[in-house]
């Protein structure tokens, strides 16, 4: 790697720290709503009009507005980025002000071992919450799909999806399975969410709200697919050996229970993006992690399950958790 290359990988932050700034601020949903300049801008929010200028260049020239005489419009890519827009990336992006308060205490976590200043998703206010819900149905509503063509038709009946959030994978499972039912188990506070994400999708009617804590509570019972999709990077190892228990005891004999996560290779660099989402968990848990195949197998047959087995070694992209486990209860 060249010089100006670590320069320009560096500085990266800089463009980063504005486009978050900019959606903070939400300043294109405002300009999509029909304000044009820095002073119109900076008059209906409060802002520092020169300081409103100078952000709204830097989005000109990052390609997510275009500038004439002035005034300012979104570009086709900076659309994307106001709320009006029907396939936004806006609740990603707000989820991603959290964690970049977390990502700067990395070099403190790597010295004492925890962050012992991170705000963990189950005390977020109910703002924050609902951009992470959101957020993981913006990043889900593709990838979900390609899952479920992915692991195709089954056989399985009613889908368990624990900490479904939005829903995006049961709708997706659904989609693929016209017969299947699902309950999806999450939070009290998230379960409003979900009912809003899922409330206007055709398969809706086929979806059962359960809400709890699975660290707390035991598994609705009664399921013979369980899916625990980007669950485990968030555990320790013996969190997640007392979640796939659970998951045992909650499935029907035969039973199936699917994880998509990053996992890893014995190096443990690969795929790339899990490696990078390794340090995301130091900085977001207490004891989150990404995860070998080997290790997530010993905690699955620990647990009672059986043919353990890597169905998809994942992509190399940080936003395309991909990777697929599937194991089996014993019939």
């Amino acid at each position: 790697m060249q010089k100006k290359d670590i320069f320009s990988e560096v500085r990266g932050f800089m463009i980063s720290r504005a486009i978050l700034t900019a959606a903070e601020l939400d300043v294109f949903t405002s300009l999509d709503n029909g304000l044009e300049t820095a002073k119109e801008l900076s008059q209906a929010k409060g802002l520092n009009e020169r300081n409103t200028a100078r952000l709204l260049d830097s989005m000109v020239v990052s390609g997510y507005l275009d500038k004439d005489r002035g005034g300012y419009r979104l570009t086709e890519r900076g659309a994307y980025l106001s709320a009006n827009h029907s396939s936004t990336v806006l609740p990603m992006v707000r989820h991603m002000i959290h964690v970049w308060d977390n990502w700067s205490m990395l070099t403190d976590t790597v010295i004492q071992g925890v962050n012992t200043e991170r705000e963990s998703v189950t005390e977020m206010d109910r703002d924050k919450q609902r951009d992470f819900v959101e957020a993981m149905h913006v990043v889900g509503r593709d990838l979900a799909q390609q899952i479920a063509e992915f692991y195709g038709e089954t056989s399985c009946s009613s889908l368990l999806d624990i900490g479904g959030g939005s829903g995006v994978y049961s709708l997706a499972f659904l989609r693929r399975n016209p017969s299947m039912q699902a309950v999806i188990f999450d939070l009290p506070q998230v379960i409003p969410v979900t009912e809003e994400c899922i409330s206007q999708e055709p398969e809706s009617d086929r979806i059962t709200l359960f809400p709890g804590d699975f660290y707390q509570d035991e598994l609705p019972t009664g399921c013979d697919m369980a899916l625990l999709s980007a669950i485990i990077h968030q555990n320790g190892p013996q969190q997640n050996l007392e979640l796939y228990r659970k998951v045992y005891r909650a499935l029907e004999p035969g039973g199936i229970l699917l994880i998509r996560d990053h996992i890893m290779d014995e190096t443990r660099t690969r795929p790339q993006s899990g490696a990078i989402f390794a340090l995301n968990m130091l900085v977001n848990t207490e004891s989150g992690d990404t995860y070998t195949f080997e290790e997530v197998r010993n905690e699955l047959e620990q647990a009672g399950f059986e043919q353990v087995r890597a169905m998809r070694v994942g992509g190399e992209s940080l936003e395309e958790m991909d990777c697929l486990v599937e194991a089996r209860k014993t019939a």
